[in-house]
């Protein structure tokens, strides 16, 4: 297909070509290690679940004591198929005796790996069968009621309480909402375990728990069939505990999920090392299960001006988009990031934020492209911010955006109440009704404003992914070059949570995933 903005395809392929390296380098640090968050991934995974008498999940139970053993080097998967091997237990029964101080797992005989894998291969292949057959289950019901039609209108829910969320999900999804984002609380990124059944008290959002999603994937699915369209389920799969979060979300059938290892580095100082070791297998559990991951470049521009670092925003899609290759998920699932973030007052602005959506959309073609509304330069008159988010419906719409995060006139004023949410749903759907075909019909001027500013946008990106393959992305992030944020490669949260790996080391999960198994 001829591009519009007549990018030239050799300058899109070097960027590519450049970010794959940068993946692939990242790639070799990541196979060579394990975190304690990869581990409780492991552990969910094979049934491992509840707490202890303190509230302490079990999965931290278990793994803080393989890390206090010194044995996390070898991974949980195998000192629990050893001990499947010496007891005869299962890893739920193994849990619950290592909680009760029954069992030390170090102190059992020791089986082979292959020995514990064999052990363990009956239940790997039970959870995946239960993540397959949910993920037959969407789609089936994508076959049967169908869905809404792309930009997909995807709202917020935040009360703080996962029942208030469902009375106001199932609300939204009656006024024409297709995506529901459950908003999680504050600084729930930054706890190194999940917290427990249906909660009522978040701050702000509510806390992602197995229970919570299970809860509101039954209401999606009751009011899905009532309204006769799928409504897609939303939540966080990064921070501290991204892997398992993900690992959660499959089995309990989310639908999307915000999952990117340097929204955390940047924006929540979890350290690189950690962060990226765990976001690799959270993404291979996505791709497992038919997830639409996000990717978070719009935060860049929450912190960075949107004019200027525009070309940071496609550098970063073009990382991830790799990163994603690697987890073999594909381009369908890759829901990249970006926002419309000019200021308001800068001439011609409207003309760059169109530049640069179409810029996305011819580069990744296939992608669900999640579109994010302005935020930065929102105020409390509330007539310009509903001007400002019909704006960016109306790119949306033309530019072939697939998830719109919609944006609400009270935005920096506070939480949205529901007739908020109502005007915000009213204003895109009016305007994707009316400019529905408008990218069809429209072409760009030779050389004008729109083709230069997305040709300059992306020689600066491949640019960009250039020096970063010479420095190292390790390295880049050191220096600031995404969203202006510096941030140590042995700083920040969660490295006492990292180590190498042992020869003896097996995840049982991520070759079958890779594999796509059956």
């Amino acid at each position: 297909m001829k591009s519009k903005l007549n990018l030239d395809p050799k300058v899109i392929d070097s960027a590519r070509s450049a970010a794959a390296a940068i993946a692939a380098d990242m790639q070799k640090f990541i196979d060579r290690h394990t975190t304690v968050s990869t581990e409780r991934t492991i552990v969910r995974l094979l049934g491992i679940d509840g707490v202890d008498d303190v509230e302490t999940p079990l999965p931290n139970v278990v793994v803080d004591a393989i890390k206090d053993g010194g044995g996390l080097s070898r991974g949980a998967a195998y000192w629990i198929g050893n001990a499947m091997v010496q007891t005869g237990s299962t890893p739920q029964e193994i849990a619950e005796k290592v909680s009760a101080g029954e069992l030390d797992l170090m102190k059992l005989p020791a089986a082979s790996a292959k020995q514990a894998e064999e052990r363990l291969l009956p239940v790997v292949k039970d959870v995946l069968e239960k993540i397959r057959v949910q993920r037959k289950k969407r789609e089936e019901y994508l076959a049967t009621i169908g869905e809404g039609k792309q930009p997909y209108l995807y709202v917020i829910v935040a009360t703080g309480n996962i029942y208030e969320d469902i009375v106001q999900a199932k609300a939204a999804a009656r006024q024409g909402a297709d995506i529901i984002a459950v908003i999680r609380t504050t600084a729930q990124s930054l706890l190194d375990y999940v917290p427990y059944g249906a909660t009522t008290e978040g701050f702000g959002g509510t806390y992602a728990t197995q229970e919570n999603f299970r809860l509101m994937r039954k209401a999606l699915d009751e009011v899905g069939e009532e309204v006769g369209r799928y409504i897609r389920l939303c939540n966080y799969s990064s921070g501290m505990c991204m892997p398992e979060i993900a690992a959660m979300g499959a089995m309990e059938r989310l639908d999307v999920m915000l999952n990117d290892a340097l929204y955390g580095i940047l924006f929540r100082d979890i350290n690189m090392q950690r962060t990226l070791v765990d976001q690799f297998f959270s993404r291979v559990i996505i791709g497992y299960c038919g997830i639409i991951f996000n990717s978070g470049e719009d935060n860049y521009l929450t912190t960075a001006d949107a004019y200027e670092e525009a070309h940071t925003v496609l550098a970063s899609q073009l990382i991830n988009e790799q990163f994603a290759v690697l987890a073999k998920i594909p381009e369908e699932q890759m829901g990249l990031g970006h926002a419309f973030e000019m200021d308001p007052d800068m001439e011609n602005g409207f003309l760059y934020e169109l530049a640069q959506a179409i810029m996305a959309r011819e580069i990744f073609p296939k992608a669900p492209l999640k579109y994010m509304p302005p935020t930065k330069f929102m105020t409390g008159n509330i007539f310009k911010g509903h001007i400002q988010d019909a704006l960016f419906n109306l790119i949306a719409v033309w530019s072939g955006q697939s998830l719109q995060l919609l944006g609400m006139l009270t935005e920096a004023i506070h939480t949205p109440h529901l007739h908020d949410r109502m005007l915000s749903i009213e204003n895109a759907s009016y305007i994707f009704n009316n400019a529905r075909a408008l990218g069809d019909e429209v072409e760009f001027k030779e050389n004008g404003i729109i083709q230069k500013r997305a040709q300059s946008v992306l020689y600066e990106a491949d640019k960009l992914l250039h020096n970063i393959k010479k420095e190292g992305l390790f390295s880049t992030i050191e220096h600031g070059k995404f969203g202006g944020v510096k941030r140590a490669r042995d700083g920040g949260k969660g490295l006492a949570g990292v180590c190498a790996k042992d020869e003896q080391y097996f995840n049982p999960f991520i070759p079958l995933m890779l594999g796509g198994e059956k």
